[in-house]
């Protein structure tokens, strides 16, 4: 019997209600179809970790235990999912599970290293991913606080510009509280018709954002604008609009109304004369802005170097004009090596011959596909420490798979056609693996072997190839002769000029030529195979890259609107100024200096928050410490030149102010 997940349900049998009882062809094995999974279940490589990379499951087929399991202890790979009774910990399970596995050790003598570990589903679904996440929330909260800080500035002009109605309601018989819950609902008002909009651009950016998916954000095509999503943006628009109109709601109710009535509208108390300084609400809250986005884009640009150096990487090979797929041939015409290497050699023969292939070749476990395939491995002159065994990357290539991916020979020589199974065992290492264990001696011709009667003469020393990441150094490697190890699931990978993604539909026709019931699936250059393994940190960096010149953005608004509305409170002082012989350049250069002091703190605030900020990161960068000077030094640049250029503009128009007309207005 088989089950079938609803997306391969509604796929290939375009959801037919009577497929239950239906009988399917698997691999040349006939199955009943038992049921249909419901459409929310997801099985993928995070949830049940597998050798080879899988999107989602789509068939499921009974557990092969036969009557002689508890006797074969060899295969161990095998995922164990448990439902802890209430009140267990992991902790707890693990102990539990540490005495299963020492008594299967003790069983069984020869496997003296055998052990299980417990895992949290959560964790092992998210955990890889969580960090990247938190930082982009707290990015997201740092954007929010800065467009919060403007809002509140912005409140505060109003406030200002509606002195003298406030009196005039305070003569009147208005009270403070009465004032201060207008004010507060104009400000909640404001707020909670922002959500409503954000929620709206929130719908576009979702899309947005899934086409930006690094394929390794675990349920993001799940997660939609729901209930949850609704009521956590009412929340933050309700506090939001509360917390940020307090200012302006505590500064109306503590006006002067002699003063205000008398003069106008403009309060003696204002912060109308020139020497503004950062003590004030006002300067407050661009310091804030300030500080926030340099911190946003320190973490952005140390993300973004860190990309960089990552993109820098050699994978070593090239993966220029290569094409790559997964062929797999099962059946009982494929139990025996010979059969499977008739099969691999054939079609390595057709697609040799196809115009425009320059070579071709086949490895078990192809770089960057997720692909897995280690073991335990015996070496000449060597003895691990006790309850230890030495643990390596296990391939099978073919003889043309090196020069195909331009992999260098760095002693020896590769596989040939004279490694066949008549001849001694062969083995290829890498240069890592050389350099362990031969740091100073030829390792050509030394032995490695799994059964000490059958030992492996190394001819040759490869390249190091990055496996899993351009990031991670993997495991030592021993490359096996496809003739020697044959297999009917293997990747072919081929070198072609000019376009090697062309090459896909005669390749598989080709395939099929040798082998009808032969599958091909997960065709892809290895151009995209190294792009896609960058997806995750380039999907970090561009996210808070966004939102950190959005945080830029507003902070230079910010300079810019409180830097506005201080020369348009000082027109009378900078007329006065200008009457006494203030020339053009001294008006500009006070404004400008005061604008800077300004940004200067910001600065400053910023740096230290950035230098507590950017340690939380310190595990998403690569080449990069945390502290990077340059990156510091480039980030406060930036703001400098942006909060000079918000100032400038104030600056200019300060320093065209009609003496005249300005002490007439007066």
């Amino acid at each position: 019997v088989a089950i079938l997940s609803y997306q391969l349900w509604r796929r290939l049998f375009s959801a037919a209600p009577h497929i239950v009882g239906a009988g399917v062809t698997l691999n040349g094995v006939q199955y009943v179809v038992a049921g249909v999974l419901r459409p929310e279940f997801r099985l993928n490589s995070e949830t049940m970790p597998s050798e080879g990379p899988m999107d989602n499951m789509d068939v499921f087929l009974p557990l092969p235990l036969g009557a002689d399991a508890a006797q074969r202890r060899g295969d161990e790979n095998y995922n164990v999912m448990v439902r802890l009774k209430p009140g267990v910990t992991l902790q707890e399970a693990q102990r539990d599970v540490d005495v299963i596995a020492g008594r299967i050790r003790e069983k069984d003598k020869r496997d003296r290293t055998f052990g299980m570990t417990v895992a949290g589903l959560q964790e092992q679904i998210v955990g890889g991913v969580r960090r990247v996440l938190l930082v982009l929330l707290g990015s997201v909260a740092l954007v929010l606080l800065i467009a919060c800080a403007n809002v509140a500035n912005l409140l505060l002009t109003r406030a200002a510009s509606r002195e003298k109605e406030v009196a005039i309601r305070s003569a009147l018989g208005a009270s403070g509280a009465r004032i201060a819950r207008q004010l507060l609902t104009e400000s909640v008002l404001l707020a909670l018709m922002g959500g409503a909009a954000g929620l709206v651009i929130a719908q576009w950016a979702l899309y947005a954002v899934r086409n930006l998916n690094p394929g390794n954000i675990p349920r993001l095509e799940d997660v939609t604008l729901n209930a949850t999503v609704l009521a956590f943006t009412f929340g933050v628009s309700l506090v939001t609009g509360v917390v940020f109109g307090l200012a302006p709601a505590w500064r109306a109710v503590r006006i002067d109304l002699n003063t205000s009535l008398k003069s106008g509208g403009r309060s003696g108390k204002s912060e109308s004369g020139m020497p503004v300084t950062g003590r004030g609400l006002r300067g407050l809250l661009v310091v804030s802005e300030l500080a926030l986005s340099l911190m946003l884009l320190t973490g952005a640009g140390l993300l973004i170097r860190s990309f960089v150096r990552l993109q820098g990487i050699s994978p070593g090979f090239s993966a220029d004009h290569v094409l790559s797929m997964q062929v797999a041939a099962s059946g009982p015409k494929y139990r025996q090596d010979e059969a499977a290497a008739r099969f691999s050699q054939a079609i390595g023969d057709r697609v040799a011959r196809l115009p425009g292939v320059k070579s071709q070749g086949s490895i078990s476990a192809l770089p960057l596909t997720g692909s897995i395939g280690w073991g335990e491995i015996n070496v000449e002159g060597y003895k691990p420490p006790p309850g230890q065994e030495l643990q390596v990357d296990m391939r099978v290539a073919s003889a043309g798979y090196f020069r195909t991916m331009d992999i260098p020979l760095l002693k020896g020589r590769f596989f040939s056609g004279q490694d066949n199974a008549g001849s001694q065992p062969v083995a290829i290492i890498d240069g890592r693996f050389a350099q362990r264990f031969w740091p100073r001696e030829n390792p050509i011709g030394k032995h490695l072997w799994f059964n000490p009667k059958k030992p492996l003469t190394i001819v040759g020393v490869a390249g190091v190839v990055k496996q899993y990441a351009l990031d991670d150094e993997g495991k030592i490697v021993v490359y096996f002769s496809d003739r020697q190890q044959p297999s009917s699931a293997m990747y072919l990978v081929v070198r072609a000029s000019p376009d090697a993604a062309r090459l896909a539909g005669p390749i598989v026709r080709e395939i099929h030529a040798v082998d009808p019931d032969a599958v091909v699936y997960d065709v892809r250059t290895m151009q995209d195979r190294v792009y896609g393994s960058l997806a995750r940190p380039r999907f970090a960096a561009a996210m808070l890259g966004a939102f950190a010149a959005f945080a830029l953005l507003l902070a230079v608004v910010g300079v810019y609107g409180v830097m506005s509305y201080l020369v348009s409170q000082s027109t009378h002082d900078i007329g006065v100024r200008v009457a006494l012989g203030a020339r053009p350049g001294n008006i500009a250069g006070l404004v400008v200096r005061h604008g800077m002091q300004l940004a200067a703190i910001g600065i400053v605030v910023g740096l230290l928050g950035a230098i507590a900020l950017t340690r939380v990161m310190a595990s998403l960068l690569f080449g990069v410490t945390a502290t990077d000077t340059l990156t510091f030094l480039a980030v406060v640049a930036i703001l400098a030149a942006a909060a000079l250029a918000a100032t400038a503009i104030p600056a200019i128009r300060a320093s065209g102010v009609d003496p005249m007309v300005a002490l007439r207005e007066e």
